[in-house]
């Protein structure tokens, strides 16, 4: 839902942090998540590791809003369901995440949500209850991370972050359903 935007991305940000330029990385030069190369589409040029370093907060809402809960449609979800596919796309891609959801609920898993994508996470709920949806869709992340080759450096994190995304995205259900 577009009013959990805020929240979902102020969480997202405690797992960002500042400045990583890690070698082990495959995401390179990092700020609060931006990578250089997001940060250079954002801008629709090359921009420079300093600019990057200094990316204003305006900027960092901007590019996730736009690159990402928009990318993954989360205006459209539903309640903790949307904070846990908007900080996946944060973690993994915008396709990914939506290709996560797509083999949960049954349509074809071309990492592009739309009516029929909506259609049937709207019916898996209906059926199941968006709890379950919620744990599957933290399951389905865990066993992608799992099969990465930098999951020996980063899983544990990813792990982690996960399941506190899991935890709160649960309790924001909860709210819209209690």
């Amino acid at each position: 839902m577009e009013r959990n935007f805020p929240e979902a991305l102020a969480h997202t940000l405690q797992f960002e942090g500042g400045w990583a330029n890690n070698p082990k990385d495959p995401g390179g030069a990092t700020m609060k998540g931006i990578t250089q190369r997001t940060y250079n589409q954002y801008l629709g040029r090359q921009a420079s590791q300093e600019e990057l370093r200094h990316i204003s907060d305006a900027e960092v809402a901007a590019i996730y809003r736009k690159l990402y809960w928009d990318e993954c449609l989360a205006d459209a979800l539903a309640d903790g369901l949307d904070l846990a596919v908007f900080d996946a796309a944060v973690n993994t891609g915008p396709r990914e995440a939506s290709k996560l959801l797509q083999r949960i609920v049954g349509v074809p898993a071309d990492g592009v949500l739309g009516p029929k994508s909506l259609a049937a996470i709207n019916n898996y709920i209906a059926a199941e209850g968006l709890p379950k949806l919620i744990d599957a869709y933290t399951e389905a992340r865990q066993a992608y991370y799992r099969l990465l080759p930098t999951y020996v450096n980063f899983g544990e994190g990813w792990r982690k972050r996960a399941d506190e995304v899991a935890m709160l995205a649960r309790d924001l259900s909860e709210q819209q359903t209690g």
